[in-house]
């Protein structure tokens, strides 16, 4: 995999008493799905919006592409053409009289010809699975539609890596599925992905890899497994294991066994790992 983005050394303060990026390196390859934990005031939010150009950095650099980023305009919109940020609100992003239109709103200011422009948004449309909101105005749309064109509005920029602020939030069962079927088809067409979220047990489901959050610095950067089986880790960025990785590991301590490496995401594989198992003993030891 090659290397798309990278922030070095970078750090950001809304004020002389809230710095809430601390000297933040890491860098995203192509094809990644990347989940960023951390509690309220941890500092991914601020991330995400240095990562898209949204803020500038006041100290270190961004890297886009293996070219630095700096405030010039052409610059701005290279990285924000390429790196494609979804609000956890989608009210906060969506601002047209219809659905078309506001999926066109980042395609036009490219500068596309009205044709390209017009091929784009089918296409983000229909991969949305909302063609027929097409003339639709977006405010009489559910909370899972909106999602859904809020997304649509970033894959129409054709971007190379998007990063999706709670994805989930409220989202019903059945719309927060969808989504996570939609973000596969996106990373299997070679998108990185890029989720921040509370949700340990979507993040676990999604991502390889984990980035962990504190008090404006990362404090872990590895294996989605390896994170959730540091205590200190997770103690400290005030996260839960996964439900289905905490059950996994306590019938595992049942038998004394290793639980071995990767742990079951999901309820499907947590059946083929216990069935397979068949010497666990869930039975008291007492």
């Amino acid at each position: 995999m090659s290397e798309l983005l990278a922030l070095q050394d970078v750090s950001f303060s809304y004020g002389h008493n809230y710095l809430a990026l601390s000297n933040i390196s890491v860098s995203f390859q192509a094809g990644e799905r990347v989940a960023v934990l951390g509690g309220n005031g941890a500092g991914k939010s601020t991330f995400f919006l240095c990562c898209n150009g949204v803020l500038r950095p006041q100290q270190g650099r961004v890297i886009f592409d293996g070219q630095e980023v700096t405030s010039s305009r052409r610059d701005v919109y290279r990285l924000r053409e390429g790196v494609g940020l979804v609000f956890q609100d989608p009210d906060t992003q969506i601002i047209a009289g219809s659905v078309a239109s506001e999926v066109s709103f980042g395609p036009m200011n490219l500068g596309l010809t009205e044709d390209e422009v017009s091929r784009r948004v089918t296409q983000a449309l229909a991969e949305m699975n909302i063609s027929h909101y097409h003339d639709y105005a977006p405010q009489y749309l559910s909370g899972g539609e909106k999602k859904r064109v809020s997304i649509a509005d970033i894959i129409a920029m054709r971007p190379r890596i998007i990063l999706l602020d709670e994805p989930t939030a409220s989202l019903d069962p059945v719309n927060a599925r969808a989504l996570e079927d939609i973000l596969n088809e996106l990373n299997s067409a070679g998108i990185t992905i890029v989720i921040s979220t509370h949700d340990v047990d979507f993040a676990y489901r999604m991502a390889e890899r984990a980035i962990v959050f504190a008090a404006g610095e990362i404090i872990a950067d590895a294996s989605i497994d390896a994170v959730f089986a540091d205590d200190a880790v997770l103690v400290q960025a005030g996260l839960n294991k996964p439900l289905l990785y905490a059950a996994y590991e306590y019938l595992s301590s049942l038998d004394n066994r290793q639980t071995g490496s990767p742990m079951p995401r999901t309820i499907e594989e947590f059946k083929q790992r216990v069935a397979s198992d068949n010497h666990f003993d869930t039975t008291s030891k007492e």
